[in-house]
C-alpha cells in the first residue's frame, strides 16, 4: 500500500506542475481561446487536489470500517 501511495503521489505532483506550467503558457501567449484555456487550467489546479484528498479520506474511512 505505501508503494501505490507514493506512486500516486508522484503522479500527482507531476500533473500539477504540469498544469502551473500550462497555466503560465496559457497566460503569456497571444491566442483567441487563451482565457477560456487559463481558466479551465487554473480550475483543474483547484479541484484535482481536492479530489484527490476527497479519494483519500474516503478510502481511509472504508478501510477503518473493514477492520472493525
Amino acid at each position: 500500500m505505501k508503494k501505490t501511495k507514493r506512486v500516486l503521489a508522484a503522479v500527482a505532483v507531476v500533473i500539477l506542475a504540469g498544469l502551473y506550467l500550462c497555466s503560465l503558457i496559457f497566460a503569456l501567449i497571444d491566442h483567441p481561446m487563451k482565457d477560456s484555456l487559463l481558466t479551465a487550467s487554473l480550475y483543474a489546479t483547484v479541484v484535482i487536489p481536492v479530489l484527490l484528498y476527497v479519494f483519500l479520506f474516503i478510502t481511509r474511512l472504508l478501510q477503518k470500517n473493514q477492520d472493525k
